[in-house]
């Protein structure tokens, strides 16, 4: 195995040049990096990672912090898995790789010390392995957890949840734009009757799209009407369920945003159920444009977020709070909408 006092023998340099030209590129001229960077792939050297990390104080591992409980659906859906594949390609393009740290229940019984039960502990943990970051996952009961990393100093960022301390920053779509452009999208078509199936209770995606659909409404002159709103969970079910109670009213809507992709497949197939044509009875809108969101028929007219762009965002916020200390400011990213068969033309 080649070792580091070999490359630098062969480059001309210390020992602790080559080391800081992978551990703190940053400290090293372009020229004597890319020098040392050409002889260590030329004999394939690989810098010892337990003593990269030893020296950097952290490791080259992000901790990703989220529910993983078989009994929560949350790691099946597709947008997430999406986005967590963009997340790992972009941290791994700058030489870190990601960790799940697991919070379930079953994690709770067997190690009830390194829980989100008690955050305290879990903080004690990302220390002791000397990670360098973590990205944070809201499941809907991690608000304390939360809290206690943004303020715990380490490198945070949490996706899709609003946190903030002297190294958290978080990113997010512009939930609330993209809904609220669907709606109105939905009312160039004419409909004025136009109902939504929202996101769970407490989570803030769910809210910020809640509040777009009404503001679309108000920006489109069209009233509020509470028996209009029905609440879901983002998976297919609970769009199927909610789409059969609003055909139930007795002026059932002519139109519907589903705050999630999925929840918009359950409508389509609920509208289908009661004998209903799409879009000639019913117009559909999603969220999220997930792949399935173009196979189904009609093809699903969406708001689509930039998966891609929310790992790169997530990636870039984090190495710089590793890098440079300080976190920068929150990400809001753009919402697209992607007008397909669903809601006609």
């Amino acid at each position: 195995m080649v070792t580091a006092r070999e490359v630098a023998q062969l480059c001309g340099v210390s020992v602790a040049t080559v080391s800081r030209v992978f551990n703190r590129p940053a400290t090293v001229s372009a020229t004597t990096r890319e020098h040392v960077e050409r002889v260590a792939r030329e004999l394939d050297f690989s810098p010892n990672e337990s003593a990269r990390a030893l020296s950097r104080q952290r490791s080259a591992m992000v901790g990703l912090v989220w529910d993983t409980d078989h009994r929560r659906p949350g790691w099946r859906h597709p947008f997430l898995q999406d986005l967590l594949l963009g997340l790992k390609s972009a941290l791994s393009s700058h030489g870190y790789h990601l960790l799940m740290l697991a919070t379930s229940d079953d994690a709770r019984d067997r190690n009830p010390g390194v829980s989100l039960a008690d955050p305290i502990a879990y903080v004690s943990m990302t220390r002791r392995h000397h990670l360098a970051g973590l990205v944070l996952i809201d499941s809907g009961t991690d608000a304390e957890a939360f809290t206690a990393f943004a303020q715990s100093g380490l490198p945070c960022v949490a996706l899709d949840v609003a946190l903030s301390g002297p190294r958290a920053t978080y990113v997010t779509s512009d939930n609330a734009a993209g809904a609220a452009e669907a709606v109105r999208h939905l009312a160039t078509l004419g409909h004025q009757r136009i109902a939504t199936i929202t996101g769970p209770r407490g989570n803030a995606p769910a809210a910020a799209r809640t509040e777009g659909y009404l503001r679309g409404l108000a920006e489109a002159g069209l009233p509020a009407r509470e028996d209009f709103v029905v609440t879901g969970d983002f998976y297919r079910e609970s769009g199927f369920v909610g789409m059969r109670r609003l055909l139930a009213r007795k002026d059932p809507p002519t139109a519907v945003f589903a705050a999630s992709d999925e929840m918009a497949v359950g409508a389509l197939l609920a509208a289908r159920a009661a004998g209903l044509r799409v879009p000639a009875d019913l117009a559909v809108v999603g969220f999220d444009d997930i792949e399935v969101a173009s196979l189904v028929d009609p093809a699903l007219t969406t708001v689509a977020q930039d998966k891609p762009g929310f790992g790169t965002a997530a990636a870039g916020a984090l190495l710089a709070m590793i890098e440079a200390g300080t976190a920068p400011d929150p990400v809001h990213l753009p919402t697209k909408l992607v007008v397909r068969g669903s809601c006609g033309t």
